[in-house]
């Protein structure tokens, strides 16, 4: 059942209005735990000053900040190396 799910998510197709849904840049992620989840500030540091500005809020379960960092674990892993800059 478990690889039903996997293969069900791995055809799931995603549509970004890219007009709408901008990516939004941070340098700075501060995080808050509880017992019930987990709140994701996500920050972008205003020019040489020591002032951010808050872009985005992002909370999820505790369950689901695991299986996050087990995914995004593996996607660096996976691509660490591969990007590359035109300079």
């Amino acid at each position: 059942m478990a690889d039903k799910k996997q293969e069900e998510q791995s055809q799931m197709n995603v549509n970004v209005n890219l007009d709408t849904t901008p990516i939004l840049y941070t340098d700075s992620v501060y995080i808050t735990t509880n017992p019930d989840g987990v709140t994701f500030d996500v920050m972008q540091r205003l020019g040489n000053t020591n002032q951010v500005r808050i872009v985005s809020r992002i909370g999820m379960s505790r369950q689901h900040a695991k299986k996050f960092v087990v995914e995004l674990s593996k996607l660096l892993e996976i691509t660490d190396g591969q990007a590359k800059t035109n300079n």
